[in-house]
C-alpha cells in the first residue's frame, strides 16, 4: 500500500515537470524510462530537461522532513549543476499536502541562493492511480 501512494506521489510530480515544460528523462516506477542513478549518496526520483535546463525531483514523506539530515540533503540537491555548462539544476520537492507549511519552513533555513533552485509542490498523497 505505502509503495502505490509513492507511486502516486512521483506520478504528481511528474506531472509538475510536465506542466513546467520539463521532459522526463528517467524517474522511479516508469514503465519505458530508466530508474535515475544516485546522485551523491541521495536517490532522486525524477530527472527532467528543458532545452538545456535540468531538474531533479524528489518526494518527501513525513518521517523524512522531520529528520534533521534533510537540510544536508536539500542542500545537496539543490547546488548541483550541470556536468559540463555549470548551469544551476532546479530541485522540484513533492511533499503531502498537509505538510508544505512544514516543508516551507525547512527550505527558509538554508541559505538564500539553495532557496531558489527549490521549488516546493503539494502532492496529493490520497489520490491512488
Amino acid at each position: 500500500m505505502a509503495d502505490t501512494r509513492y507511486q502516486a506521489r512521483v506520478d504528481d510530480l511528474i506531472t509538475h515537470f510536465w506542466k513546467n515544460g520539463y521532459l522526463t528523462v528517467s524517474r522511479k516506477y516508469g514503465k519505458f524510462l530508466p530508474e535515475p542513478k544516485p546522485i551523491g549518496e541521495y536517490e532522486v526520483d525524477a530527472i527532467g530537461k528543458l532545452k538545456k535546463k535540468f531538474a531533479l525531483g524528489i518526494v518527501l514523506t513525513e518521517e523524512e522532513l522531520n529528520n534533521p539530515k534533510i537540510y544536508s540533503k536539500l542542500n545537496y540537491l539543490a547546488t548541483r549543476q550541470t556536468k559540463y555548462s555549470n548551469k544551476q539544476i532546479t530541485l522540484f520537492v513533492g511533499v503531502p499536502q498537509d505538510m508544505l507549511n512544514k516543508a516551507r519552513v525547512v527550505v527558509s533555513g538554508l541559505e538564500e541562493s539553495v532557496k531558489r533552485n527549490i521549488k516546493l509542490i503539494g502532492v496529493d498523497e490520497n489520490k491512488l492511480t
